[in-house]
């Protein structure tokens, strides 16, 4: 590198955005994800020691997957290189590797290959990386906001060890927006600023576990704040809220946080707890869900959870569901509403559940089926002259319209598959 090259690097630095210029240069600077890379982590163990393998970062945007990746590259002392999967393609591939096999020659130097988004390379870009990753020619750190299950091919993650990232706390976002404040060489510290606590809080949590989102509204308040008499910005809370642009509800379509929720939303229902489910509901309003998904997962959620133990659960689902069809949205967050906070309410009961479940259970395990001749059926000419219908008793013709009668298949004893409730036999 020249020098021109070193001044413009430099420039660059100094215009990045405050996430950028604050990302931790160390482990010991890392906020959050003490479960992945804390004190006494294997990961960490692993990057102290040197001994590091590849690996795949998954979690939300702004938990720090770019960041750890480098932490990782020099704490083992490698040479760092990052590709993003979206603009990256197999000729750049074969370039890092021969770069990397000459690091080797050269300097025995391992190298650390940082992707970006690994889960848009395709199959074969990935089985390229195979080889290389499995003879430890490359040491693998790759980054996905999908679910790598999903996303990356098994025998490249049969090669990794998957973390998954979660979203930050308040408290470390705090943490990393005090730094920021502080600091007079990366961060706003030649600022002196003036930030009132209730605006720092407030912008730790609205930032949803974000740091980069976090770290950029703080700068864009800072910079934009009016001076007070001292020379210093000032941000109060309500100028720090008209710098975080509008929150956008992490959600995707087809992906974890879709099922994730919904599962989330269906088991505060059947748990009984109104409150929490629809908070849930909120969120996959808010994100953008069909809502005659969510219409449909009702009528389920009435007919296997409450059931028998309230009865009008299921036409008021159903109600609901012709309901968001015919208004649609925005009004039928309303709908979707009442019969959510009326099933989580209502008496649950999954007898009818269980029941279907056990009967085909014994039909799919091959339980004798023969309809015994008394109750076979009689709509038609000859029936009788074939035994059908023969001996069947008429329940209508008997006081309390019940007697006695085996409805069972042919040579099959009484199950039990409804539990019997207030004193049925």
């Amino acid at each position: 590198m020249d020098l021109f090259q070193a001044q413009a690097e430099r420039e660059a630095e100094r215009t990045a955005p405050l996430a950028y210029r604050m990302r931790p240069r160390t482990l010991d600077e890392l906020v959050g994800q003490e479960e992945v890379i804390g004190p006494g982590s294997a990961l960490r163990r692993a990057a102290q020691t040197g001994q590091l393998r590849s690996v795949i970062l998954y979690g939300p945007p702004g938990t720090g997957k770019t960041a750890l990746a480098n932490v990782l590259a020099a704490a083992v002392q490698a040479r760092f290189v990052q590709l993003n999967a979206v603009t990256a393609g197999v000729a750049e591939l074969r370039q890092v590797i021969q770069q990397a096999r000459d690091e080797r020659a050269l300097y025995n130097r391992q190298t650390v290959l940082f992707i970006d988004e690994i889960h848009r390379f395709n199959k074969a870009q990935q089985d390229l990386l195979l080889p290389h990753v499995e003879q430890g020619l490359l040491t693998l750190v790759g980054a996905t906001t999908e679910n790598p299950s999903f996303a990356v091919n098994a025998a490249l993650l049969s090669r990794s060890q998957v973390y998954r990232l979660q979203p930050l706390s308040a408290a470390a976002i705090r943490q990393l927006l005090e730094r920021a404040l502080r600091d007079p060489e990366r961060g706003l510290g030649a600022w002196q600023a003036v930030v009132e606590n209730a605006a720092l809080d407030w912008l730790a949590q609205a930032a949803a576990g974000d740091a980069r989102r976090a770290l950029n509204a703080l700068e864009w308040a800072v910079t934009t704040a009016p001076l007070g008499p001292d020379g210093r910005a000032q941000v109060d809370l309500q100028q720090m809220r008209t710098c975080l642009q509008q929150r956008t509800v992490l959600y995707d379509s087809a992906g974890d946080e879709h099922y994730d929720t919904i599962s989330a939303w269906i088991k505060a229902v059947r748990g009984s707890d109104p409150d929490a489910a629809v908070l849930w509901l909120a969120k996959m309003l808010t994100a953008g869900e069909d809502p005659l998904f969510i219409a449909r997962r009702l009528v389920i959620l009435a007919a296997e959870d409450i059931g028998l133990a309230d009865p009008q659960a299921l036409p008021l689902a159903v109600a609901t569901l012709h309901a968001v069809q015919a208004i649609g949205m925005p009004e039928a967050r309303i709908p979707l509403a009442e019969a959510t906070i009326y099933l989580a309410r209502a008496n649950k009961s999954n007898a009818a559940y269980q029941a279907i479940n056990a009967a085909m259970r014994d039909v799919e395990q091959g339980l004798p089926l023969t309809v015994p001749a008394h109750l076979r059926g009689t709509g038609y000419a000859g029936a009788a002259a074939l035994g059908s219908g023969v001996g069947y008793l008429y329940p209508h013709d008997y006081p309390g319209h019940w007697v006695e009668q085996n409805y069972w298949p042919v040579g099959v004893a009484p199950r039990r598959y409804v539990p019997r409730e207030d004193g049925q036999a």
